[in-house]
Order: structure tokens, then C-alpha cells, then sequence
């Protein structure tokens, strides 16, 4: 922001660097949707660019889009889909629209033109699947062709999964086997929960009988699933995920291993161990025997793959507690990690820890996005982790070698009794962070010296200051301060609520994220604990809930009220990054200000004769997906309607915005059926869809 002059958010650099990008070819990952007008997964294809090849819908016809079908609970009829909180993402692969939805996780088949309801699969609910936190956070389904046949793969909260038939939704013969649960098809599907524990201690040495339907004591642990399968050179590979860390109180679960499958069987093939047992690389890194009976280190965000090269990508979460990990000291490999698998054997063929001893809900939440670049003359098979610290994390996929380098510096250590923090903490050198890290100084507002003044004296006063990976603090702390504050907090930064897209043909990635932090103490784990928990024996600290302090309410007497915030925004934003070069070409807020608010800061007395954009968009992150015009993205206009916007991928400008009736959420698809194109907005409640009239 600048004093005395107008100041626009957008930042304009193509020069060189995209004549470049523009003679990159594109890859070739099988399977990928920039090849076809399908959207064969959730992600957009393989290498989880959420890039369509379509041009129907442009700038010239965009503001034309009308409302084609809308899609909810109530267009299933006989179904109990229940509510339905908008995180599923529809696929469309052969001429067929595919996804899940709602609590039960049921697998729905839409006439593309229509929406109508073609057919739809229900598993019977289980005590597994009535446990879990995630039953309503299906992300969508996996497709794959099987000797000819379009076959659906889903999981479900239970964490089971289930082979069907794309047409009918009949249950696929001659796969997996009957799971003894009453109800359960007779073919088709596969106990996946058998398959993960059948080697884990805690549960041979247990020594109890196993029940299909009931799982196992919650003493032990609970895993479940959030995000599809995969499926690559016909190996089916499936993640999990755990209930939520900053819920968590006991210190045992399941590790979330990755198993693989033979896709056209269901035969199990092989299990990698998220956290290496004694032989294994890695095991070092556990520096007790936590090993043996902590958990979590889930894959809950999608996979990606490149099939040329055999490789799936597993991007993991922390492991057990978020925010306090003194029972698991190390580094505890391999969470908040992305890992290299060999897709036949399930081997290690690289990894890299993003962050090391994970105590800051700092999970990977993104799929990883795969794009071919040209660096410094070289052509380089790239992998970009998007994250929540509002880093780019760039590697060779087929190597695991950092593009650019990364550096280890010392990193805060926590004063929380019986909690050891690593030393240093690896960080990355280029792209420069896409959203505000820590908060310091510099990140102040500064119109004018009299108004950074009055920021920094409310920084200071309510001790908001704080560097990058601040350690939570504990109640009854020596120095007696509140809570600490971690930002990008666990909201991100980019999160699973508004993944990034990417765009093959230039090497360029658009990021959605948000400045917000997360004021994080512990207390007593006894507090907050109950029967439901998972484990048996306490943590001595959780995360207190309700303990961090209150928005302060507006003072009329405060020289800053009217502001959005006394850190620079926007609050929430889009950034176009050129991963040949690393670097940043745009960045725009996210939607609109709400008029009300932009007019009260317009109207601050301190920023009278001062001519600065207002606008510093909305808290939170966008929808995105790209097509070969647009990048689009799901927003709100200053009247706070919700909007469908289209913008310009070369300079950020906003070039269309069509109104919705309800705000799109989680991700964005877009498929040509029958010579039409169609994009689809997920939202609470179903679908929208919209084509040109």
C-alpha cells in the first residue's frame, strides 16, 4: 500500500518469463483433462491442475451464463441423503456425471444435461460409519476403465470401499468379496480397516475377535476417509483420514498407511507404513516408542499421480494432537510430508517433510499439482505442495530434489512442559510466500507514519506480533501470556476449502488463500475429554477451547475503527505464480469488500486526502478452476451476492461475473456434454450448474 496514490492489488509481470512458458509442452500425464473434455477425478485429472481444455464459455459470452440445473437432497427421491455441506466435486468421464454426497456417502449418478437422477448406491450405515467426523466431507469418487467397463471406486466413513459399475451402480462382480455386514452387497467391496490393522501391534497383540461392522475399541484407535482413491496403471491406491487433531485429548490411533489394491480385482497388494516401524527409513526419527501406538499421519487430502513414471504422490497430515507432540519427540517421519510411491510395489521412491514434528495443524492439504516447467533453460518434471504456511514447495517429482533451494534456520521453541521442538525448520527460498507468514513489523499498515504508529501500538498491546512457526503457549505460562499467535494459522494460508488451480500450457499456478491466524493455548487435556475420545491414555496438554481472546468490540473512540485490519491485506486473495521462473505475476482479492465496510474505512478521518483501493476482498478461499480462456472462481461482490467470476489469467483483471444464488464452495468442475459446456459450482446443499442459454 501506498501513501497518496491510487492502489491497485493487481501486479503485472509478464514479460520474458512467459514467452517461456508459453513454448513449454505440455506433459503428457495420462489421464490429465487438459487432453480431453472429460473431468475424469476430482482434482481434474492426475497431475491435479483443475485445468479444463474447453474455450465454449469465454470473456465474450460469460456474462451470458444462466442457470442450466440445480441439484440437492430433494432431487433423490427415496434417498435419505441428509445435509449435504458442499465438499464433493462431481466427475464427468465417458459421458457420465459422477459423485457422492452427504453424510451416508452415497454415490449418485446425474444425467449431464439435466441433473436428474440417474441411479444411486447407499452403503448400510455401520456403528464405524455412525463415529465418524468425517462422513459428511466426501470429496467425490475415482474412475477407472476395467477390462472395457467403466468401474466407480468410493470409501466411505466406515472405511470400507465399494466397486460399481459406472451405468447402473450395481455392485461389481468378481472384485474385492461379500463383507460379512448385514445388508452388504454380495460382491464388490472390500473391509479396508481388516486390511490396515492386520499387521499393527496394538491389534495382534489385543488379541480380540474382529466384528466388520463394529471396528475396533475406540481405545485403540478410529480411522476413517474423506478423499477418493486413486487409480493409476490399474493399482488402486487409497488414503484415510483420522478425526480432527485440535480435537483430539489421548495420545494412541491408527497410523492412516496407504494401501494399494489390484484395481481390477481388488486383491491387496501392498501397505506403506506412514510411520516406519524399527528397519524401515525414517524409524529414527521417533525418539521413543511412540511408534508403536500413536497414529494419525493420515493422506486425507487427494492424491496425485503420473502414471508415465509409475509414481503416486501421498501428501500427509501431522500425527496425533495437533498443537502439543511432547509424547512423540523427533521429527516423526513421515507426516506433513509429500511421499513418492512406486505404484506396483508400494516402495519409497522419495520424500520430503514439509514441516518437521508437527504441533501447528500445519496437515498438507492440497493434492499436489504436477506441471511440466522450463527452469533456467532445463525442462523439469515439477511437483508444487500448496500449503497452509503460504509456501510453494517445488520439486523434481521424479527425483524428490528441491527445484530451488530450501534452508534450514532456526526455528521458536516451545516453553510448554515436556514439549521439544526441532531446532530449525526447513524454509523455501523462491516462490516468496503467496500470503502473509508470521506477523511483524513490516506487515503493518503504513499509509502514513501516524497510522502505522497507531497499528503497531495495537500489535503490541494485544501481542499479535509473532514469527513463522510460533510455539503454542501453555496456561500458567512463567512470563503469563496468552495465547500465542500462529500465523498462517490452521485455516491457512491455501486450504482443502479452495484448492489451487494451474494452468499446463504456461506453468502457471493460481493460489487461493487467506491472512488469518489461529491464537492457540493449551490446558489440561482432562478438560476436555470424554468417553468418545480415541485412545486410552491422556495427553498432559490439548488445545484449550474458548480461550483465546475475544474480537475486541469497536470502540467509537478508536482511531482505527472503520479498518479492516491492521496487517496489510487482502484479506482474502488470488496469486498467480509462473513456476518456470518462481516468480509472482499477479495478486487480486478474493471477491469484494462488503460496500458498508469498504465506505468506513473510506470515511476513517485518518484517511482523509489519501487515495488507496478499499477493497481487501473477503475473509476465507476461493473456488478456483482454469479453463484455456479463464481462471474461474466463486466469490462475493460488495452487495454481498454470491458471483461466479471470470478472470483474465494474464493480468488478474476481472472480466465477467455472473450472480448465484448460492455461493460456490470447495472447488470448481467444468465438463462439455453433448457440444455444451458446463460448470459446476458445489455448494451447501448440492450443485449448480451453468451453461450459455
Amino acid at each position: 500500500m501506498k501513501t497518496g496514490n491510487s492502489r491497485g492489488w493487481t501486479r503485472h509481470a509478464f514479460g520474458g518469463g512467459l514467452v517461456v512458458a508459453l513454448a513449454v509442452v505440455l506433459s503428457g500425464l495420462a489421464g490429465d483433462a487438459q487432453n480431453k473434455a472429460d473431468w475424469p477425478n476430482i482434482t481434474g485429472g492426475d497431475s491435479s491442475t483443475r485445468y479444463s481444455p474447453l474455450d465454449q464459455i469465454n470473456a465474450s459470452n460469460f456474462n451470458t451464463l444462466k442457470v442450466a440445473w440445480e441439484w440437492g437432497a430433494e432431487s433423490a427421491p427415496g434417498v435419505d441423503l441428509g445435509d449435504i455441506n458442499g465438499r464433493s466435486l462431481p466427475i464427468y468421464v465417458d459421458g457420465m456425471l459422477l459423485t457422492t454426497s452427504g453424510p451416508r456417502r452415497t454415490v449418485v449418478s446425474l444425467d449431464p444435461a439435466t441433473g436428474k437422477t440417474l441411479w444411486t448406491f447407499q452403503e448400510p450405515e455401520t456403528p464405524r460409519h455412525a463415529y465418524s467426523m468425517r462422513s459428511n466431507h466426501g470429496k467425490g469418487v475415482a474412475y477407472s476403465r476395467i477390462n472395457g467397463r467403466g468401474v466407480i471406486f468410493v470409501t466411505t466413513p466406515g472405511f470400507f470401499l465399494h466397486a460399481l459399475d459406472a451405468k447402473t451402480g450395481q455392485p461389481l462382480e468378481g472384485f474385492g468379496g461379500a463383507v460379512p455386514v448385514r445388508g452388504f452387497p454380495k460382491t464388490g467391496s472390500i473391509d479396508l480397516l481388516k486390511d490396515l490393522i492386520a499387521d499393527w501391534e496394538p491389534w495382534t497383540s489385543a488379541k480380540l475377535p474382529y466384528d466388520a461392522a463394529q471396528g475396533i475399541p475406540l481405545s485403540l484407535g478410529y480411522i476413517t476417509t474423506s478423499s477418493p482413491p486413486i487409480v493409476v496403471n490399474d493399482v488402486l491406491i487409497v488414503g484415510n483420514s483420522a478425526e480432527q487433531g485440535y480435537n483430539q485429548t489421548r495420545i494412541e490411533n491408527i497410523p492412516g498407511d496407504i494401501l494399494g489394491y489390484d484395481a481390477k480385482t481388488g486383491k491387496f497388494l501392498w501397505k506403506f507404513h506412514v510411520i516406519p516401524r524399527p528397519g524401515e527409513f525414517g524409524h529414527d526419527t521417533w525418539e521413543n516408542d511412540a511408534w508403536k501406538w500413536t497414529g494419525d499421519v493420515s493422506s486425507w487430502a487427494p492424491m496425485s499421480a503420473d502414471p508415465a513414471r509409475g509414481l503416486v504422490y501421498i501428501p500427509t497430515n501431522g500425527a496425533t494432537m495437533d498443537y502439543y507432540g511432547g509424547f512423540r519427540p523427533g521429527d516423526n517421519l513421515f507426516s506433513t510430508s509429500v511421499i513418492a510411491l512406486d505404484v506396483k510395489t508400494g516402495k519409497r521412491v522419495w520424500h520430503q517433510q514439509i514441516v518437521k514434528h508437527d504441533i501447528w495443524n500445519y496437515d498438507t492439504p492440497t493434492a499436489p499439482v504436477l506441471l511440466d516447467v522450463n527452469v533456467n533453460g532445463q525442462r523439469v518434471p515439477g511437483l508444487f505442495q500448496i500449503t497452509k504456511q503460504s509456501w510453494v514447495y517445488s520439486y523434481n517429482r521424479q527425483t524428490g530434489q528441491p527445484i530451488w533451494p530450501m534452508v534450514e534456520r532456526p526455528a521458536p521453541q516451545s516453553k510448554v512442559p515436556g514439549e521439544k521442538l526441532p531446532a530449525t525448520q526447513w524454509h523455501v527460498t523462491k516462490p516468496a510466500p503467496y500470503d502473509l507468514q508470521g506477523r511483524t513489523e513490516d506487515h503493518l499498515i503504513d499509509y502514513t507514519p501516524e497510522i502505522k504508529k497507531l497499528a503497531l501500538a495495537r500489535a503490541q498491546k494485544l501481542d499479535l506480533l509473532a514469527p513463522l512457526f510460533a510455539a503454542p503457549t501453555h496456561r500458567g505460562n512463567a512470563e503469563g501470556k496468552g495465547p500465542a499467535n500462529i500465523c498462517p494459522g490452521g485455516g491457512g494460508g491455501a486450504n482443502i476449502t479452495g484448492p489451487p488451480a494451474a494452468d499446463p500450457a504456461t506453468g502457471i499456478i493460481f493460489i487461493a488463500s487467506t491472512s488469518g491466524c489461529s491464537p492457540t493455548i493449551l490446558a489440561p487435556a482432562a478438560e476436555r475429554d470424554n468417553d468418545r475420545m480415541t485412545g486410552k491414555t491422556l495427553s498432559p496438554w490439548a488445545v484449550a477451547r474458548g480461550e483465546a481472546p475475544p474480537a475486541p468490540k469497536p470502540d467509537p473512540n478508536d482511531p482505527l475503527i472503520g479498518f479492516p485490519d491492521i496487517f496489510k491485506g487482502p484479506l482474502g486473495r488470488i496469486t498467480a505464480i509462473d513456476m518456470n521462473t518462481g516468480e509472482h505475476l499477479w495478486m487480486i482479492p478474493h471477491g469484494d469488500t462488503a460496500q458498508a465496510a469498504q465506505d468506513a474505512f473510506k470515511n476513517n478521518a485518518l484517511m482523509k486526502g489519501l487515495s488507496v483501493d478499499t477493497n481487501w476482498g473477503r475473509r476465507g478461499t476461493a473456488a478456483l478452476a482454469a479453463t484455456s480462456t479463464l481462471l474461474l472462481s466463486a466469490g462475493q461482490t460488495a452487495d454481498n451476492r454470491p458471483h461466479l467470476f471470470a478472470i483474465d489469467k494474464k493480468t488478474g483483471k476481472r472480466v465477467g461475473a455472473v450472480p448465484t444464488r448460492v455461493l460456490g464452495q470447495y472447488g470448481l468442475m467444468t465438463y462439455l456434454h453433448e457440444g455444451k459446456q458446463y460448470i459446476v459450482l458445489p455448494r451447501n446443499g448440492g450443485y449448480t450448474t451453468m451453461a450459455l442459454p
